[in-house]
């Protein structure tokens, strides 16, 4: 049971990871690498400013603000430097790692006796993995309605439409470079404030805590595309952080099994190619089903 409440603790903290990438992934059309970078930025942030006696909730809205000035990086570089999309996110990914070594000043920090998010006087009081549980589901809770509050307004709905036809966007005088770099800020941001709080659940950061990332953030996406279909654009957004939470569940049935956890990064990339595939594979399952006419069952 607290393998289970563990799941659920971190798949609610690694939510957030996914819907930052749903901004841009899905809403924007933007495929953005940024993301493998802004986690551990976020991480490396906000874990030393705490080491160095900075208050955590103060410490997290840092990490949140490096997030964003990354994501505004990469939408300069593709906006103002007409860098391709996936180019210009590796790029701002591939510097961030000398950042954050020169954040850290070494390649990795530990939080033991500091205070974080995750050790104040109510969470110790609750049961074992509560307090993942209890710090993710306010924070997921509080970012969806903003999200959902931001997508209906005006803004929001240029946000929308900057993805769905960028040029129709521009003859409807929507700023669309404005639209994406907001886009990319607040996408990195949320992406950023995920690693942070998952580097003070943890207790560490670490300059390599990044790898993977964007897959993780891609497979909450899918699972809760696949496994909940056609919803509106706000239930999608709940089924991104539901998609999180399965995907842990399905990692650690799978560790049960008796993988080592040195292969998450395989096991997650197979899930998220199966995820992907399965639409087609339902298609070619539905056409090999024989088509009878006139057949009444038998009694």
């Amino acid at each position: 049971m607290n393998l289970i409440v563990s799941s659920i603790g971190q798949g609610l903290l690694w939510a957030l990871l996914g819907l930052g990438l749903y901004l841009t992934f899905r809403i924007l059309d933007f495929c953005d690498m940024t993301v493998e970078g802004t986690f551990p930025l976020g991480a490396a942030t906000a874990v030393t400013a705490i080491a160095n006696g900075i208050n955590p909730f103060l410490a997290t809205l840092l990490a949140i603000g490096a997030g964003m000035i990354a994501g505004l990086i990469t939408g300069l570089l593709y906006t103002k430097g007409k860098i391709p999309s996936l180019l210009a996110g590796i790029l701002t990914m591939t510097a961030i790692y000398s950042v954050d070594l020169r954040i850290m000043g070494k390649s990795n920090i530990s939080l033991l006796g500091k205070p974080t998010l995750f050790n104040g006087n109510f969470l110790r009081q609750l049961p074992q993995f509560f307090d993942s549980v209890t710090v993710g589901l306010i924070v997921i809770i509080i970012v969806t309605i903003l999200m959902m509050i931001f997508l209906a307004t005006d803004y929001g709905q240029a946000f929308i439409a900057t993805g769905d036809n960028p040029t129709m966007a521009k003859s409807l005088g929507i700023h669309t470079d404005k639209m994406i770099n907001v886009g990319l800020m607040v996408s990195n941001g949320m992406v950023a404030l995920c690693g942070a709080l998952v580097a003070q659940s943890n207790g560490y950061a670490d300059v390599n805590i990044g790898i993977g990332t964007i897959v993780i953030a891609l497979a909450s996406i899918i699972i809760g595309e696949v496994a909940f279909g056609d919803l509106t654009l706000n239930q999608r957004l709940v089924a991104v952080t539901l998609g999180s939470i399965i995907y842990r569940l399905i990692l650690l049935a799978v560790l049960q099994l008796g993988f080592s956890a040195n292969d998450l990064n395989l096991i997650s990339s197979i899930v998220l190619a199966i995820c992907m595939m399965l639409p087609q594979l339902e298609k070619v399952v539905n056409l090999k089903k024989p088509i009878l006419k006139g057949v009444q069952p038998h009694e």
